[in-house]
């Protein structure tokens, strides 16, 4: 079996940016809804996920990113494979929830 090489994947992108002046709140603002404008779905507050098609188009979003970086604060990304995302337990209080369903992919003949 041929290994393909456009395998699934996720990418977390993980923050803690300040809050404390206008400037602050406005850069952090804009972070954010360039995160939403790139396709990322909050997990968690400052938790933010993106499911790509293949690693190279991971790497599309990883160098967008750092583009509209902020100038403060921390921001960590992380990829990891479809099927380790799909191990995640989830839990709500003491009672376990499903994982997500990753998006379906379009298929074009």
């Amino acid at each position: 079996m041929i290994e393909s090489g456009y395998k699934a994947v996720w990418i977390f992108a993980m923050f803690d940016l300040p809050t404390d002046t206008k400037k602050a709140i406005k850069d952090y603002t804009h972070f954010r809804k360039n995160l939403m404008k790139n396709g990322f779905t909050m997990v968690q507050y400052s938790i933010y996920t993106r499911h790509c098609a293949s690693e190279e188009n991971a790497k599309v979003h990883f160098e967008r990113i750092k583009t509209f970086l902020p100038p403060d604060g921390e921001v960590r990304l992380l990829q990891i494979t479809d099927k380790q995302f799909g191990r995640m337990q989830i839990y709500w209080g003491k009672r376990r929830k499903p994982t997500p369903e990753p998006p379906k992919q379009l298929e074009l003949f």
